[in-house]
């Protein structure tokens, strides 16, 4: 379980007509393990989907909402940890956060998760605009909240929304009579590994494990082989025939097939193809880097995505977990356009 939105709507989706609360991160301050825009689903039964802390709250949240199902209202609650003396809630982060708690029911729209699963599914990213509440209990039912999903600034314009999209790359509080948070959301990200070997089964469960999708892309009989590669989409045809809507969305690109051949028909197909691509990796030394892309008719200037050759992040080591390890935090930091150094660096 990787704690991304589509994990919440996959759980709701399978249940919609279940007792369901979403809890969302509205106001932060000072330090916290989640920021605004963390969401967690709980279920009436107790159990959850998402994270809006390191685990110190969640058991709290768990009670309220079952209290909220019974009230059928919507609910803002304070955890303020900036008191050191006060242990209520144990939080480790020393910092105030702020939640939402809201009932999804037909009332409501079950606060449009049909839309907001549709637009991710169709058009990979979106944003979801929920009005924030008073500190008390709302007075009537959730049935008051004005959720929105926009697919783009077009709809917003339409609707006289009266926000511009593009202010918000990150989650933030739309002022007003009735302020809202609008957090941009996407769907999972999505690499492709060209290459089937042993090498190839930590960098295909690691990715997972961040909750990536993954292709695994090898033609060769033994290679990719179904129960090496468990949760992955596994694609045996040669990389010239793979058709366009495979490169469509595809944020990141590892080329590991040890042979320089194949490697160069892959990264030459990833230069034709994957037009969106953000991240392209290629195991090998610099020599070998040179030797693919001659064969490709390439150079290292030729792709707009990062193009790392020799792959990865020297974090040391050598076995197929380390250097998984090393080209995926690269790969990570790519895709969410982090600057790759030391946190202490950037943190006090």
């Amino acid at each position: 379980m990787s704690h991304h939105i589509e994990d919440l709507l996959n759980a709701w989706s399978a249940a919609p007509h279940d007792d369901w609360v979403l809890a969302v991160v509205t106001h932060v301050e000072g330090s916290a393990y989640r920021k605004v825009g963390a969401m967690m689903l709980i279920h009436g039964m107790g159990k959850s989907v998402g994270l809006v802390s390191g685990g110190c709250l969640e058991a709290d949240l768990r009670r309220r909402a079952q209290r909220l199902i019974q009230t059928e209202q919507a609910a803002s609650v304070c955890y303020d940890a900036s008191d050191e003396t006060d242990a209520s809630y144990q939080l480790g982060c020393g910092g105030l956060i702020r939640l939402m708690l809201v009932p999804l029911c037909a009332a409501n729209h079950y606060l449009h998760f049909h839309a907001l699963k549709d637009a991710l599914a169709t058009r990979g990213q979106c944003h979801y605009q929920l009005p924030l509440i008073d500190e008390s209990l709302l007075p009537g039912a959730p049935s008051a909240l004005s959720v929105q999903v926009w697919c783009d600034q077009r709809a917003v314009d339409d609707a006289h929304g009266g926000c511009q999209l593009s202010d918000f790359s990150r989650p933030g509080v739309l002022p007003g009579e009735l302020a809202s948070l609008i957090i941009p959301l996407r769907e999972r990200h999505r690499i492709a590994i060209f290459g089937g070997g042993l090498d190839a089964q930590p960098v295909c469960q690691i990715a997972q494990q961040l909750g990536w999708r993954v292709d695994v892309v090898d033609r060769r009989t033994s290679y990719a082989r179904e129960y090496d590669f468990v949760g992955a989409n596994i694609i045996k045809q040669p990389v010239n025939e793979l058709p366009q809507n495979f490169w469509t969305r595809l944020d990141g690109a590892i080329v590991m097939q040890h042979n320089l051949e194949l490697d160069a028909q892959a990264v030459a197909a990833i230069h034709q193809h994957a037009q969106q691509l953000s991240y392209l990796a290629l195991l090998g030394p610099g020599h070998r880097r040179d030797r693919v892309l001659a064969l490709a008719g390439l150079d290292a200037t030729s792709f707009n995505a990062y193009f790392s050759a020799p792959a990865g992040l020297v974090l040391g080591g050598e076995l197929p977990a380390s250097i998984a390890l090393s080209i995926l935090s690269e790969c990570h930091g790519v895709l969410h356009g982090a600057k790759r150094i030391a946190l202490k660096e950037v943190m006090a």
